[in-house]
Order: C-alpha cells, then sequence, then structure tokens
C-alpha cells in the first residue's frame, strides 16, 4: 500500500507546521499548508480577533480539497496541515481524496495558549484559541482514519513515532 496524504490536524498553536514539516523532510513528501489558502477576508477577519464560522470556512476547505484532488492527480504524496476542527470540515478535504489520514495534535489548553504568547509571525490571535478548543471534534477511529498524538513530546520525537507508524501501515 502507498503511502498516504496526510492532515496534520488541531488548534492554534498545536504544532502542526513544525511536526508536519519534520516529517515530510528529506522524504520527497509535498507540504501543503492551509494557511497559505485563506482568503484575505478570513485572515482579516482572524487578525482582529474574529472566530471563522463555518461559512467563512466553505470557499477555504473547498480550494483545500481542490489542492488536494491536483495534487492526487500528479501522484504526489502530501503532508498537510490544516485546523480540520470539526468532522464535516475533514469531510470535504476527504472530497479531494477519500483516503486521506489525519493526525490529531493535542495537548492541555495551557501549553497550546503559552506556544500561541511565545509566536510572533503569526495572523492568529492566541484570543482565538478558546474558539477553536470549543467547536473540536476529535476524529473517531475507525470510522476516521486517525491517530492523536499528544503535544507535550518534542516534535522530531512525533515526527519519528509517525514514520514508523506509517512505515507499519503501508507495508
Amino acid at each position: 500500500m502507498a503511502h498516504p496524504n496526510v492532515v496534520f490536524m488541531g488548534v492554534c498553536g498545536c504544532g502542526k507546521s513544525t511536526v508536519a514539516r519534520r516529517y515530510a523532510a528529506g522524504a520527497g513528501y509535498v507540504v501543503v499548508e492551509a494557511d497559505d489558502f485563506h482568503p484575505p477576508a478570513n485572515v482579516a477577519k482572524m487578525q482582529s480577533g474574529q472566530p471563522l464560522t463555518d461559512e467563512d470556512r466553505v470557499g477555504w476547505l473547498a480550494a483545500m480539497a481542490q489542492r488536494i484532488t491536483e495534487g492526487k492527480a500528479r501522484g504526489e504524496t502530501m503532508v498537510i496541515t490544516c485546523s480540520a476542527l470539526k468532522r464535516i470540515y475533514r469531510d470535504q478535504l476527504r472530497q479531494g481524496d477519500p483516503a486521506l489520514f489525519f493526525v490529531l495534535l493535542d495537548g492541555p489548553e495551557a501549553l497550546l495558549a503559552q506556544r500561541l504568547a511565545g509566536r510572533k509571525d503569526h495572523f492568529m490571535p492566541p484570543s482565538l484559541l478558546a474558539s477553536q478548543l470549543a467547536i473540536l471534534e476529535r476524529p473517531v477511529p475507525p470510522s476516521e482514519r486517525a491517530v492523536t498524538l499528544p503535544i507535550t513530546m518534542p516534535p522530531a520525537q512525533l515526527a519519528d513515532i509517525l514514520r514508523i507508524f506509517f512505515e507499519k501501515l503501508s507495508a
């Protein structure tokens, strides 16, 4: 079995981009950052401290699903970062690849808040953490292809665990 396309998901500050880049490093996987697909109106809304609604996310998720479809058609193995907070959002992403695998990076609110407080280069303000935690629907295997990993572990260790996991899954 081929390596699946993998979505690193979770609330802001969980380390999606950091762990995804470490995981993809040297493997030839294409890293797709969902933040790059937000329309300017979504970015402005988040910058102003307003949480996105389901309606705000429709176009963004459609653009992500389209990117996944195109990458799959090109034969890319993709490592995707996307909050994918609700099952309906993950279902929209699966329109691009029904076999998507989700990795939820999960951890304590205090650690997430600490990470966000130290982040200077992102449009998502720490004040939106509570709204994301409030709507988070953790994936429930086996109805969803997913694993949950603790963000209390170092990113390099998480990437190593996932390499072993996907080697066994693909065998």
